[in-house]
This record gives structure tokens, sequence and C-alpha cells, in this order.
């Protein structure tokens, strides 16, 4: 990413906080099991629970100990957080200096486990601006310009890092080989055997591989058919995805493509209506 691009994330998004569930965790790489605060030449474990690029709230285990020591510190510790990269084999790992801002109970029955909220005492490196306004930029435009399709061909299916235009419909527990003919952030049409009043209405998941070894599986609801002229035994349908279930990761792919052309100022009608 350029300067331009972090200074650009880092203005428009840097109170807003991200939080890490499964979605997030599998979308950004983050390694779990390699992330601490450090303080005074010692570590203990954390769980991210959500970071902005002004602070964070984790989840660690703190004894009278050390709590201690963290008053010996004054507070000042060091998130360490580590997330690993498709395209690279070695991990990314950074330290973000931080002061802890406050304590809270996590759980009654463990009275050491805390919520410990986190103040970054300076700008965070580049790399987490980065991975943060990625993951929110995608999010904004899943909404702005969630009408707007990309048609699948050869070009797209590239730059798109799809394996091929063929994909899986699953339609109510039945799987079916599909063509996709195009895809948004809001939904998608493709080419699917079986019978045209047989399918509006049903729930469905679109499956999707790219060459990075990624999945998607898409929650959807069919919301328009037709026939293909010829052809007794194909149906086009539009499908409607579920947005609250629709991964960050397929966001974020739409977006990096999108980012290349202006928003179009003729955007296709939703799948209701194609």
């Amino acid at each position: 990413m350029t300067s331009q691009q972090i200074n650009r994330f880092y203005q428009h998004y840097r109170e807003i906080d991200v939080t890490f569930n499964k979605d997030v965790i599998r979308a950004t790489g983050l390694l779990a099991k390699h992330i601490f605060l450090k303080f005074l030449g010692s570590q203990i474990p954390c769980i991210v629970f959500s970071a902005s690029m002004t602070g964070a709230k984790v989840i660690a285990n703190v004894s009278s100990e050390t709590f201690e020591r963290l008053r010996q510190a004054n507070n000042l510790v060091s998130l360490r957080l580590s997330f690993q990269e498709n395209d690279k084999n070695d991990p990314l790992a950074f330290f973000v200096a931080s002061k802890i801002s406050g304590f809270n109970p996590y759980n009654k029955e463990h009275p050491t486990l805390n919520f410990v909220n986190l103040e970054f005492t300076q700008r965070p490196p580049d790399d987490l601006i980065g991975i943060l306004g990625t993951l929110l930029e995608a999010s904004v435009n899943s909404k702005k310009r969630k009408e707007e399709r990309i048609q699948i061909d050869a070009n797209s299916i590239r730059k798109l890092g799809l394996t091929s235009k063929a994909g899986q419909l699953r339609v109510e527990s039945i799987p079916r080989p599909c063509i996709i003919r195009d895809l948004s952030f809001s939904g998608a049409k493709v080419v699917v055997s079986g019978v045209a009043k047989f399918l509006l209405g049903k729930e469905c998941h679109l499956h999707l591989e790219t060459v990075e070894q990624r999945a998607f599986n898409l929650p959807a609801t069919i919301v328009r058919s037709e026939e293909v002229e010829g052809r007794k035994d194909l149906t086009a349908v539009a499908i409607q995805f579920i947005e609250d279930q629709t991964p960050i990761e397929y966001k974020v792919m739409l977006n990096d493509y999108m980012k290349a052309r202006p928003l179009s100022s003729a955007v296709a009608k939703n799948p209701k209506e194609a």
C-alpha cells in the first residue's frame, strides 16, 4: 500500500472498532496464539477482542502479582500482534505502544480474567492501519456499491482471483453445479440445473473458490428465476445474499476489484429486479 492509502485509512477510520470474531480473524490471518502484552521484561498472553487505530480491547488473565507489576510499569505496555499473510511464509509481527486505561471483569467465575482496555500512545504501525483499513473500507463500500455488478468473464476471473466461472449452488442441502454470470456485494446471477418454479424462494448457499485456495460459502435466497432459452434442464436464477452472513473476505475481494474502476453511474438493478 502507498503512504497515501495508509494516511487515508487513518484519517477516515481511525476511531472505528473492529470486533475480532471468527470471520475477521480468518480474513486478517490473526495468529491468536501469538498475541501478548509485554511490560517490564515479561509478557502475558491475551486475546484480541476488538481493535481500532487508536486503541484495543484484549482479554487477559491478570493475577494480583500481575496487577502490581503493571502498577510499577505505570500501566505502560506493548501489544504484540501477529498475522499470517496469504502470499508469505513468515508471519507479520509488530508491537504497538499502549497504556492501559481500565480493567473490566470478564467472568465472575474466573475473577482474574479481565477485559483490558488499551489506548495507543502513538500512531500504530502502518501494517495495522492497512489491515484494519482494508476491512473497514470493504464494509463501507459493500453498502455504497452493493448493487454494482461484476460481469464474470476471463478478465474479471483473473482479477478477482477466482479459479473459474464454475461454482456450486447448494439448494436446500442439494449441491448443484452452476455457472456464475455476475457477482455483487448483495447477490449474484447464476445458471443452474433445475426447474425455475421449483427454485424460486428457496434458501441456498453459493460456493466459490479462489486460486489462493480460499473458499466462500455465501448464504442467500433465490429471489427470481427464469428459463434458459433452448435448455429445459437449466434455469437462470438471481440470488440475494443474507447481508449479515456475507463473509468479510468476500467483501474485501470485490472491493479490491472495484477500487480499480469508478463508481458506476448506471448501477445494475438489484437481483429482485434483474
